[in-house]
């Protein structure tokens, strides 16, 4: 069975290892990426960064371009678990996404939502979903411009999200007490409630510990062939639907990717924060006051003024002229230069107009990053459209191969041929770690 995940944004895959990430998904790159010996496939969708109809349309268009390959391929619909991975503070298109894939990829007899992402602090209790024992909906994540809610209560916030479509009335609960008899001698209890689910039922599941996880994607797999299943989930779930053991490099190994020059020296590193959440601005704090690490601000409403103005293009290509140039001095002078943008979110007239400058910001970096990118022996990127443009925009890749992680949650990948070949990306999540997360990561690959 090939788990085959569509990701809202890059940093999804931050449990697992040894897969390909696919950042294009035409049917001839599909049928590669499902050839691939790995049981899991990535397929780095950005639908985050969308709007609610275009987030339906990619989704549906990814469908059809499955199942021509799967087609392709000779193998059927049920030889593929699909997973729906979306942000474990439940931020982005949870509802309409997965609406999508059950009319383009369906039927399915349930759609599961496991938002746990336990190495992040994120679980689950009695239906209600907690960031370090607090209610989601009570932290700043909430409040997101795009995506905030009101309801920790996971049924509650399907029904919020969905506008009634999906009632709290109706949705079924899987209690972490459940889970528990599984991961003993009630795996064929647990196995029985799911043969019992249809006609695309939600269910909420409750999860602290990776083994009640284990047990829900045993019991999964005892089925395959008889039911399908659509989830919804965060990291932890995609783990345990692909079991992929032991990371083959432990930390150590990973920062010893870091890039050489011809004779040995290593070669600097560089990184980006695009991330407006307020634990990325504490996070960049820490960062910028290290020694050997020096700042270069993107002053964003001078950049949407521009944007705005007659001659955007010309306008723009003047100021990344001189942002390129303050860059390589701050290389020559062998400082870490941290790319970011200026703090706080500027309000724009539109949801629309705020997605169309989060995109240019994003490309902007990812244009500036990818200059310098041949030269570089790592690159930190936090924050996921940051990192997704960065890979398929600024960098021009199709597909980048997962090392491991680092630290719990920040995955290292690494693409394949071109000017960047080998280069060590760290991709890492706005809204994880710890104030001196983004910090201690740095420090590690400078030190190789």
């Amino acid at each position: 069975m090939k788990v085959v995940v569509i990701d809202d944004d890059p940093t999804g895959s931050q449990t697992v290892h040894s897969c390909p990430l696919l950042l294009r998904w035409d049917v001839e790159t599909l049928r590669r990426g499902l050839r691939q010996p790995s049981s899991l496939l990535f397929l780095l969708a950005d639908t985050r960064a969308l709007t609610p109809t275009d987030a339906a349309e990619r989704n549906r268009s990814i469908a059809a371009a499955l199942d021509q390959a799967l087609l392709r391929e000779g193998l059927a619909r049920d030889q593929v678990l699909l997973v729906s991975r979306g942000d474990s503070t439940l931020r982005g298109h949870g509802v309409r996404e997965p609406e999508a894939l059950q009319a383009s990829f369906g039927p399915f007899d349930a759609t599961l939502h496991v938002p746990a992402f336990l190495e992040g602090g994120r679980t689950t209790v009695n239906g209600v979903h907690l960031l370090h024992g607090e209610p989601v909906h009570t932290t700043p994540f909430a409040k997101d411009r795009l995506f905030g809610f009101s309801s920790s209560d996971l049924a509650g916030w399907l029904e919020e999200k969905s506008d009634g479509t999906i009632a709290a009335a109706s949705v079924l609960r899987m209690s972490g007490r459940e889970l528990d008899a599984a991961c003993g001698a009630g795996l064929p209890q647990l196995i029985d409630r799911l043969r019992c689910f249809q006609a695309n039922v939600s269910v909420v599941v409750d999860a602290e510990r990776q083994e009640q996880l284990n047990a829900l994607a045993a019991a999964v797999r005892a089925l395959q062939g008889e039911k399908r299943f659509l989830f919804r989930s965060a990291a932890s779930m995609v783990k345990a639907l692909a079991d992929p053991g032991p990371p083959p490099l432990d930390a150590k190994g990973l920062v010893a990717l870091r890039r050489r020059a011809a004779h040995g020296t290593a070669l600097p590193g560089l990184v980006m924060v695009g991330s407006h959440v307020p634990l990325a601005d504490r996070q960049l704090d820490r960062l910028l006051a290290a020694p050997g690490c020096a700042g270069l601000e993107l002053p964003v409403h001078r950049i949407a003024r521009v944007l705005e103005g007659p001659t955007p293009d010309l306008l723009l290509a003047d100021l990344e002229r001189v942002w390129l140039q303050q860059l390589r001095a701050l290389l020559d002078a062998g400082a870490t230069p941290v790319l970011f943008t200026s703090r706080g979110e500027l309000r724009c007239a539109s949801e629309h107009e705020g997605r169309r400058l989060s995109c240019a910001l994003a490309a902007l970096m990812g244009r500036l990053a990818a200059a310098f990118a041949p030269d570089l022996g790592y690159l930190i990127s936090k924050g996921g459209i940051t990192t997704q443009t960065l890979l398929a925009g600024g960098l021009s890749l199709e597909s980048v191969q997962l090392e491991g992680q680092l630290l719990p949650g920040l995955s290292l990948v690494r693409p394949s041929g071109g000017p960047c070949s080998d280069l060590p990306i760290l991709t890492f999540p706005g809204n994880l770690g710890g104030a001196d997360t983004l910090r201690d990561a740095w420090q590690r690959m400078e030190a190789g």
